[in-house]
């Protein structure tokens, strides 16, 4: 087996401030290689919502090629914005904001949109397709695999996974980045 890619530099400083910070909970290096990868395809304005300390940004930030596109990210928690913002302090391209992620509202439509999956009401298709340029793509991260519809999780119908992948708005797939992870990638039509 070889060894895995390097990661870069602007992610590796990440998980130092993740560390520091005490933070454990981020982006995966299979997600964060995939939104560096998309990334790379995008022009204009790019976010997160729910920064944590930076890792899922730094993966998007590592992916871009260009030069006039940028990336807004909103963190709640002031400290762990802090944190992240330390990571980007001398990159133009990079804004990190402490507050909600609705403060990010009027800085799009946004060509690349990175979420974590959580409430159906804070992150459903309905509160955030109109976020989305057309030819944009939302990724959702930190789902658990499922082979059978509809999609259950926990003994329930997901009904996050299942609003997006049927949604008429988007285009989607679940792909699974690794064994028990999968994430949702949608083209807003």
């Amino acid at each position: 087996m070889s060894a895995p890619p390097e990661l870069p530099d602007v992610v590796r400083r990440a998980f130092e401030v993740s560390r520091r910070a005490g933070y454990v909970s981020f982006c995966r290096n299979e997600t964060g290689r995939l939104l560096a990868t998309l990334a790379a395809t995008r022009e204009g304005t790019m976010a997160e919502f729910g920064t944590g300390c930076g890792v899922g940004t730094a993966w998007l930030r590592s992916g871009v090629r260009d030069e006039d596109a940028r990336i807004v990210t909103a963190e709640l928690d002031p400290r762990l914005a802090r944190a992240a913002a330390e990571i980007f302090v001398d990159d133009p391209l990079v804004e990190v904001l402490a507050a909600d992620w609705s403060t990010l509202l009027d800085k799009g439509p946004f060509s690349l949109l990175f979420l974590d999956s959580g409430q159906p009401g804070e992150v459903g298709v309905d509160a955030i397709a109109d976020l989305v340029a057309d030819g944009g793509i939302v990724v959702l991260d930190d789902f658990a695999p499922c082979e059978q519809w509809p999609p259950v999780t926990y003994g329930r119908v997901d009904v996050l996974r299942e609003q997006w992948l049927t949604d008429p708005r988007f285009t989607a797939v679940e792909v699974m980045v690794a064994s028990d992870a999968s994430t949702i990638i949608a083209t807003k039509r």
